[in-house]
């Protein structure tokens, strides 16, 4: 199973700006779209954006659209998301995953990291 490790989460004030990165684990991330999926509390999981396997085309969630951005840099297999004007609803844990068809949604039988936090409060 591919395996991933997510980074770059904390605490941030409403307005504020995080950069969250996923590495791959024992494989390269070139031969996949790979996308960010978050889950907040008593929430389903969501998909928030994804990336295509060289970085031509990008898919993002209506709720997230101008304010994040998905890139990848297949050199250092990361992929990464920079969240700005973030607000509290923004506050889950977010993974990374591959995402087929650039459809915001997991591949099936994906196996999902710890993922990092991100909150977003005052």
């Amino acid at each position: 199973q591919l395996q991933f490790v997510e980074s770059g989460g904390g605490l941030v004030q409403p307005g504020g700006s995080l950069r969250l990165s996923c590495a791959a684990s024992g494989f390269t991330l070139d031969s996949y779209p790979i996308g960010w999926f978050r889950q907040a509390p008593g929430k389903e999981r969501e998909g928030v954006s994804c990336i295509s396997q060289r970085g031509a085309s990008t898919n993002y969630a209506d709720s997230v659209k101008g304010r994040f951005t998905i890139s990848r840099d297949n050199a250092k297999n990361t992929v990464y998301l920079q969240m700005n004007s973030l607000k509290p609803e923004d506050t889950a844990v977010y993974y990374c995953a591959p995402c087929p068809w650039l459809l915001l949604r997991p591949q099936a039988g994906s196996s999902w990291g710890q993922g990092t936090q991100v909150t977003v409060s005052s």
